[in-house]
């Protein structure tokens, strides 16, 4: 019997934007373009349920150390439910828990059940959910059928607007800040018109600083594999689009040298973080200038 051939990793640093398919979890989709990249590391940036299709930013060598920058960004979704029917997951994929009439409902009446739903708001979190509670996932105190009480959090939803309705079913348009749940917002949407209410599609749009992805399919990344690494590798964004916005200082080559070295150098800048280039343009770190003007690395990159 032949054995399979021992896959050759190779370092590969960038950013993929997945348009990730729809019944793979986040996990299952980085794993798919890790292969196919032979990439030696890869991390994706904040999980999308395996119902949801759309942007997942995929982080490959380097680009893991900015991984954590990209999960607390705002999002965008496109959403479609179905009125009168809860189910335990709040979505497509768990277990009808109520049926309910669908009352004369108008635009209006809709509009009044979105609105509080706006702005800063206390939200609780599905109970099938990848939140950890006591270091396990709460999803699977879930499946076990534990009784999971999950108390009410904090978050931003910037824009929730009705799209279009056909009979029962929904579509709406989400804008929010990390840690927000769309089958959350439809849960309650559904408990606010009186008769329950669960996601049947999901799709991210864009997730800040990618305003307007241009994602790639994993039939895109076979095709590109195929053709060989460079057709691959073309695919992938610098670091630096992952960190658009940050303000830049330039450091000489001494200070370059010891801030690598991971010590802290005095500058003129004004405090908070920024990006730390050297002066042939070299990305050196994530770095924060404290009040006494000394900067910090952050993240520090070996992309040399």
């Amino acid at each position: 019997m032949r054995r399979a051939a021992r896959i050759q990793w190779r370092d590969v640093d960038g950013i993929l934007l997945l348009d990730k398919p729809h019944g793979l979890s986040s996990n299952q989709a980085l794993q798919k373009a890790r292969l196919l990249y032979r990439a030696a590391k890869g991390g994706h940036t904040g999980s999308l349920d395996p119902l949801a299709t759309g942007l997942l930013p995929l982080c490959f060598g380097e680009a893991t150390k900015i991984a954590g920058l990209l999960i607390g960004s705002s999002k965008a979704y496109v959403t479609e439910c179905l009125l009168g029917v809860s189910t335990d997951s709040a979505d497509a994929a768990g277990k009808v828990i109520e049926t309910r009439p669908v009352p004369e409902i108008g635009e209006r009446m809709i509009e009044s059940a979105l609105a509080p739903l706006r702005g800063t708001i206390k939200q609780v979190p599905p109970i099938y959910s990848a939140l950890k509670r006591g270091g396990e996932r709460l999803y699977q105190r879930a499946r076990r059928g534990e009784d999971i009480e999950i108390d009410a959090r904090e978050v931003e939803v910037h824009r929730l607007d009705l799209l279009e309705r056909q009979g029962d079913r929904l579509r709406l348009h989400v804008e929010c800040g990390s840690g927000t749940y769309v089958r959350s917002l439809v849960r309650d949407l559904g408990e606010a018109l009186g008769c329950g209410a669960h996601v049947t599609a999901l799709r991210r749009l864009w997730v800040e600083p990618f305003r307007t992805p241009r994602m790639h399919t994993l039939a895109e990344l076979e095709e590109a594999a195929a053709a060989g690494g460079e057709a691959l590798d073309s695919l992938l964004l610098p670091i630096e689009a992952g960190l658009i916005g940050y303000p830049e200082t330039i450091l000489d080559e001494t200070d370059s040298t010891r801030l690598r070295q991971g010590q802290a150098v005095q500058v003129s800048a004004s405090p908070g973080i920024c990006l730390a280039r050297s002066s042939t343009g070299s990305l050196l770190a994530v770095a924060e200038t404290g009040s006494d003007g000394l900067l910090r690395v952050l993240r520090g990159f070996n992309l040399d």
